[in-house]
C-alpha cells in the first residue's frame, strides 16, 4: 500500500495529477494557444479577364456611365493647331494702326498688301477660298513640291492664312541633291557662321526697308512653307544660299549665308540654331518625304524608327523644336493607315514630342489602342513604349488630363500582364510612381464629375498594383512607401465604387499572406471599421465579402493584437453572425436545388462552391479569435456562434467539402476550451458528440484527428464519458494508438487520459490491448515528443492508481516499460534522441518540465509494487 500522503497526490484531475512547481500567467497562455489552433486556408481565385478591357466583365459600372474600350481613332482625332511649338513670348496686342510704305523705293515688290472687300460678296468669295485651301492642304502633301505663284501668295495674304506649301526655287529633289553634297558639316564651316557678325546699323537699314512687310509678319500673314517657315524669296534653303551668297535679298546677310533676325521678330517666334535647320534639312526631311510617299508597312516603320533616332540625336524631342507643327501633322495622317506596328512607332514618336489637351488623349488612346491586343506584347516590349507612357503618368496634370491619363493607365495596366513587362515595371519603380499618382487621387474630395472620372483612373491603377503585388520588389516599394495608408484613404473615400474597392481589396488580399505587409496591415487601426463598413454595405457581393474574410483571417492568424482590435469594433461579432446567416442560407439553398433537380440532370456541383468558400473563410476568421483568452470566451458564450457551428456539421458531409466541415469542427475544439457556466459548448456539448461521432467514423484522416481532438476537450465532461463507453468510441481510441501518427496518437491518448481519471473506466485499457499499445507509443514517438511521452506516462499514471502488482496491473509490458522510463530519464541518452540538434534546448526544456516529473513518479510506483522480478538492465536506445 502507499503512505497516505501518496493518496492525497493521486486526486483524480483531467490531464496532469502531479503536484508541479507553478506556473506563470504567460506560461499558461502559451500552453492554451498550444492546444488551440489558428488555421490556414487558400487565397480566393481571381480567373483572368478573356478580353483586355478599361473595366472587366463583372464590373459594376452601366457601359453608359463608363468610358469606352473600343473606339474609332483616325488623323482627325487629332488637333492640329495644337501642335504649335511653344514660343514661350506673349505678345502685347497692337493699339495703332499700322502707316503703310508705298514709296516704290522702300517697298518689297515680292509682297502684296492685302486690300479690304469691297462688300459681301467679296466677302463670301474669300470665305469659300479659305475653305478651299484647307481642303486642299488637308488632302495633299505637307511636303509639296509645287512653286507657289505670285498671285497665289497673294490669295493667301488676303485669306489671312498660312499656307503649307513649298515657294523654293527648285525641286525638292534637286535641293536633296545639293543637301547630300553639303552633309559634311565640319568644324571649319561652323565656325565661318559663327564667326559672321552684322551690325546694329545694318538691322536698322533692313528695317526701314520691310516695315510693312514686318507688320503682316506679325499678324501671322504670310505664305508658310511645308516645313514651317515663311515662303518669301528671303526664306531660302541653306543650300540655296550656300550655293549664292551674292543673291539680292531684302534683308542684310554675311557671306556665310546665316539668317538674320530683328529684334522684334526674335520676341516672336523661337529662335532656331543654324544647325538645328541645317538638321532638319539634312536628316529630317527626306525621312517625312519617305513617310509621305511610302505605302509599305514595313519600310513605314523602319522610317519611323529612323525619324525618332534623328530626332533624338538632334535633340528635337519635345516641346520647343520649331518644325514640330509639320512633323506632327504627318504622323497623325499615318494614324489612318491602320497598322498596330507603325501605330506603335507613331505613339513612341508623338508622346516623345509632349503634345498636350486633345492630341495627348488621342495619342494615349492609341497606346491602349495597341496594348488592348495581346499578340502585341513582343513590339511593345521592343519598343519600349512603357519608358514613354510612364514619363506621362509622372509628368502630366492630373487635373487637366485626368481622360488621357485614364487610357494611358489602362494601357499599363494591360502591359502588366505580361510577365515580361511587369518585371520592367518593378525595375523602373512602376509601383512608388503608381502610389504617388493615387495620392494625388486622394486628395481630390468627392465633388461630382471630375471625382467620379479620377475613380475609372483608380480602377486602372489599383488593378495594375493588383499585379505588381506579385513580386518581391515592388511589395517592398510598396511597404516602404505607405502603401497601407493610401490604400486605406482611398477604400474610405470609393466606399460606393464597387469596382474601386474589389481592386483595392484584391491588393490587401495578396499582400496580407505576407507578414511584413500583414503586420504593417495590421497596426493600421482604421482598416478594422473600413472592412466591416464594406461587409456591412456589401453583404452579397461575394467576391468582395471572401476577400475581405480572407484578410481578415491573415490578420487574425499570428497577431493577438489584431484580434483584440477587430472583435473590439463596433458590431463586428454581428456582423459575422450576419454573414454566416447569409451565406449558410445561399448553401443550404443551393444544396436542396441539387437534390431535387441536380441529380436527375446528373450535375455535380462543385465544392467548395462560391458560398462554402465564404464560410469556410468565415470561420477561419472565428477560429484564429478565438485563441484570444477574452475573445475565445466571448465567442463559446455565443449561442448564436455554436449553433451556425454545429449546423455544418448537420448537414454537411466530410465527403462534400472537406474544409468547410474540417474548419467547423476545429472552431469548436477552440471554443469548447474555454470551461464557463456561459459555455454554449457546454450547453450542446452531446448534440455536438453526436455530429462529431458521424466525423469520427468517415473515411477521411483529418477528419477524424479533428474529431478527436475535440473529443479530447468533450471528455473532461462525465456525460461525454459515457456517452464515448455507450458506443464504445473507447475502442476507436485505443486502435488510433497504431496509426503511427504522433498527432493522432496523442488527441486519442488525451481522450484515454481523460476516461481513466474515473475509477470505473480504467479497465477499458486493458481492453484491445491498450496497455501494450501505449508501450509502443512511447518506444516509438517518445525522444522526439516530449510532450505525447508525458501525456502516455499520465495515463498510466491514472490507470495504475490502485495498483497492488506491477505484473497485474502492466502484465507482459512491465518490463519494457521499466526499461523505458529508465533509458528515457538519463539525460544523456534520453536528449540524444533530439530529431534536431538546433532544438535541443527546446527539447530538454519539455523533458524536464513535463516529462521528467511524471515518469520519476510511474518508475517509483512500478518499481516499489515489484516481486520477484528479475532484475532489470537498462541499455541505452
Amino acid at each position: 500500500m502507499q503512505p497516505s500522503k501518496d493518496k492525497n497526490t493521486e486526486k483524480a484531475e483531467p490531464f496532469y495529477r502531479l503536484s508541479v512547481p507553478k506556473k506563470t500567467s504567460s506560461e499558461i497562455i502559451n500552453e492554451a494557444r498550444n492546444v488551440l489552433r489558428t488555421l490556414r486556408t487558400r487565397r480566393p481565385f481571381t480567373p483572368a479577364e478573356d478580353q483586355r478591357k478599361l473595366f472587366g466583365s463583372g464590373s459594376s459600372r452601366l457601359p453608359q456611365n463608363r468610358p469606352p474600350s473600343v473606339f474609332s481613332l483616325h488623323a482627325s482625332s487629332f488637333d492640329l493647331a495644337e501642335s504649335r511649338p511653344v514660343s514661350g513670348v506673349r505678345l502685347s496686342p497692337l493699339d495703332h494702326k499700322p502707316v503703310l510704305v508705298t514709296s516704290a523705293k522702300d517697298e518689297d515688290s515680292s509682297i502684296s498688301l492685302p486690300k479690304p472687300p469691297a462688300d459681301d460678296a467679296e466677302v463670301r468669295k474669300v470665305s469659300s477660298a479659305r475653305a478651299r485651301f484647307f481642303r486642299r492642304t488637308s488632302q495633299g502633301s505637307f511636303l509639296s513640291a509645287k512653286m507657289v505663284r505670285p498671285d497665289q501668295n497673294e490669295e493667301k495674304l488676303d485669306s489671312e492664312e498660312p499656307a503649307m506649301m513649298n515657294n523654293l526655287c527648285r525641286s525638292n529633289n534637286n535641293c536633296l541633291a545639293e543637301q547630300r553634297s553639303y552633309a559634311p558639316f565640319n568644324d571649319e564651316s561652323r565656325q565661318l557662321i559663327c564667326n559672321e557678325r552684322i551690325s546694329r546699323s545694318e538691322k536698322e537699314d533692313s528695317l526701314k526697308g520691310t516695315a510693312g512687310k514686318f507688320l503682316f509678319q506679325l499678324r501671322g500673314e504670310r505664305s508658310v512653307n511645308s516645313d514651317g517657315r515663311f515662303a518669301d524669296k528671303e526664306q531660302q534653303f541653306p543650300c540655296d544660299q550656300m550655293k549664292k551668297p551674292d543673291a539680292s535679298s531684302a534683308w542684310p546677310r554675311s557671306p556665310g549665308w546665316k539668317r538674320r533676325v530683328t529684334d522684334a521678330e526674335d520676341e516672336t517666334r523661337i529662335n532656331e540654331s543654324e544647325e538645328e535647320e541645317i538638321f532638319w534639312h539634312i536628316k529630317i526631311l527626306p525621312i517625312l518625304r519617305e513617310l509621305e510617299k511610302e505605302d509599305n508597312i514595313e519600310n513605314l516603320c523602319l522610317a519611323c524608327t529612323q525619324l525618332y533616332q534623328a530626332l533624338n540625336e538632334g535633340n528635337m524631342l519635345g516641346k520647343r523644336f520649331k518644325r514640330r507643327s509639320v512633323l506632327l501633322k504627318i504622323l497623325y495622317k499615318l494614324v489612318d493607315v491602320d497598322s498596330d506596328p507603325l501605330c506603335l512607332k507613331l505613339a513612341k514618336i508623338i508622346l516623345a514630342m509632349k503634345v498636350d489637351g486633345k492630341n495627348l488623349l488621342g495619342v494615349c488612346k492609341l497606346a491602349f489602342k495597341i496594348c488592348r491586343n495581346e499578340k502585341n506584347d513582343d513590339i511593345i516590349q521592343n519598343d519600349r513604349l512603357l519608358d514613354c507612357l510612364l514619363e506621362v503618368l509622372r509628368t502630366e496634370d492630373l487635373q487637366k488630363n485626368n481622360e488621357a491619363l485614364l487610357y494611358c493607365m489602362g494601357a499599363i495596366k494591360f502591359m502588366s500582364g505580361n510577365a515580361v513587362l511587369l518585371n520592367e515595371m518593378v525595375n523602373k519603380g512602376a509601383a512608388e510612381m503608381l502610389l504617388q499618382l493615387m495620392k494625388q487621387i486622394n486628395k481630390v474630395k468627392e465633388n461630382g464629375t471630375y471625382f467620379s472620372n479620377l475613380g475609372h483612373l483608380l480602377v486602372q491603377l489599383t488593378a495594375t498594383l493588383r499585379n505588381l503585388a506579385d513580386l518581391p520588389p515592388a511589395r517592398c516599394q510598396l511597404v516602404c512607401n505607405g502603401a497601407v495608408s493610401e490604400l486605406c484613404v482611398a477604400l474610405e473615400q470609393r466606399m460606393n465604387d464597387t469596382d474601386a474597392c474589389t481592386y483595392i481589396v484584391r491588393i490587401f488580399s495578396k499582400l496580407s499572406s505576407y507578414s511584413d505587409f500583414c503586420a504593417a496591415l495590421a497596426d493600421c487601426s482604421r482598416c478594422y471599421v473600413l472592412f466591416l463598413s464594406l461587409l456591412n454595405k456589401h453583404q452579397k457581393q461575394q467576391d468582395l465579402v471572401i476577400r475581405i474574410i480572407f484578410i481578415l483571417g491573415n490578420l487574425t492568424e499570428k497577431n493577438n493584437q489584431a484580434r483584440e482590435l477587430f472583435f473590439k469594433e463596433r458590431g463586428s461579432v454581428n456582423t459575422l453572425i450576419s454573414l454566416f446567416q447569409t451565406y449558410h442560407e445561399l448553401d443550404l439553398n443551393a444544396q436542396k436545388w441539387y437534390h431535387k433537380r441536380g441529380r436527375e440532370e446528373k450535375n455535380h456541383p462543385k465544392h467548395p462552391s462560391e458560398a462554402e468558400d465564404v464560410l469556410i473563410k468565415l470561420i477561419r476568421v472565428l477560429a484564429n479569435l478565438s485563441i484570444h483568452p477574452s475573445v475565445g470566451a466571448a465567442l463559446a458564450a455565443a449561442h448564436r456562434i455554436v449553433e451556425l457551428l454545429v449546423t455544418v456539421l448537420e448537414y454537411k458531409s466530410v465527403d462534400d467539402c472537406e474544409e468547410l466541415v474540417i474548419n467547423a469542427a476545429t472552431t469548436i475544439n477552440n471554443l469548447s476550451y474555454y470551461k464557463m457556466k456561459s459555455s454554449a459548448v457546454q450547453d450542446k456539448k452531446l448534440h455536438i458528440a453526436e455530429m462529431l461521432l458521424k466525423l469520427l467514423m468517415s473515411n477521411n484522416m483529418d477528419g477524424v484527428v479533428e474529431a478527436v481532438r475535440v473529443f479530447g476537450n468533450l471528455s473532461q465532461y462525465h456525460e461525454i464519458c459515457d456517452f464515448i463507453m455507450q458506443k464504445k468510441i473507447y475502442k476507436f481510441m485505443i486502435a488510433l494508438l497504431d496509426a503511427k501518427n504522433q498527432d493522432v496518437c496523442f488527441s486519442a491518448c488525451g481522450v484515454l487520459l481523460n476516461l481513466t481519471v474515473d475509477k470505473n473506466k480504467r479497465a477499458l485499457l486493458m481492453e484491445e490491448g491498450g496497455i501494450g499499445k501505449l508501450v509502443d507509443c512511447l518506444q516509438d514517438f517518445g525522444p522526439a515528443d516530449w510532450q505525447l511521452a508525458c501525456l502516455i506516462c499520465k495515463t498510466l499514471w491514472n490507470y495504475s492508481e490502485n495498483i497492488t502488482s506491477a505484473a497485474s496491473c502492466f502484465g507482459e509490458d512491465t518490463n519494457t516499460l521499466l526499461v523505458l522510463l529508465t533509458s528515457l530519464l538519463d539525460e544523456e541518452v534520453a536528449l540524444d534522441y533530439s530529431l534536431d540538434t538546433d532544438l535541443r534546448d527546446y527539447h530538454k526544456l519539455y523533458w524536464e518540465r513535463e516529462f521528467k516529473p511524471v515518469a520519476e513518479k510511474l518508475l517509483d510506483r512500478i518499481q516499489s509494487h515489484q516481486s520477484c522480478l528479475p532484475a532489470v538492465t537498462t541499455t541505452p536506445f
